[in-house]
């Protein structure tokens, strides 16, 4: 069950078009899987080394604080997902996929609890939790 399984089941999710990764970080396989696929990848994260990199490897890439986020970096987006995230980014992740509108998948670290909210699918043998707007 390769992390790269992901990025398929988001292909099979979301339609082809503007998507967002949040908290990059330094793993950047799903994100360019999907990019292969044809998707417009929007990778981002707090760190600027991390948002450097991402660039180098072709990626539209950029600095933002989740916390406290800028909604207009985000227009356009059909879906917003996560890899491993910290446990301490889960709630604002889901928070902005509220007020934007738009789905939020997200494939925890294994271990790591999310909101009962959440739906959880198996996928591939792997545990993908989604949120989608009401």
């Amino acid at each position: 069950m390769p992390v790269e399984d992901f990025a398929e089941f988001l292909a099979k999710e979301v339609p082809v078009g503007r998507v967002a990764e949040l908290g990059i970080g330094f793993q950047f396989k799903v994100a360019l899987k999907l990019k292969e696929f044809g998707y417009d990848v929007l990778a981002v994260d707090w760190n600027p080394v991390s948002v450097e990199k991402a660039r180098e490897l072709g990626l539209n890439a950029v600095r933002d604080d989740l916390f406290s986020p800028s909604l207009d970096l985000y227009l356009g987006v059909k879906a917003l997902y996560s890899v491993r995230p910290t446990p301490e980014i889960v709630k604002p992740i889901l928070e902005l996929g509220e007020k934007l509108g738009v789905p939020v998948y997200i494939l925890p670290l294994t271990g790591d609890t999310m909101p009962k909210a959440l739906r959880l699918v198996n996928f591939r043998g792997l545990a993908i939790y989604t949120a989608k707007p009401i």
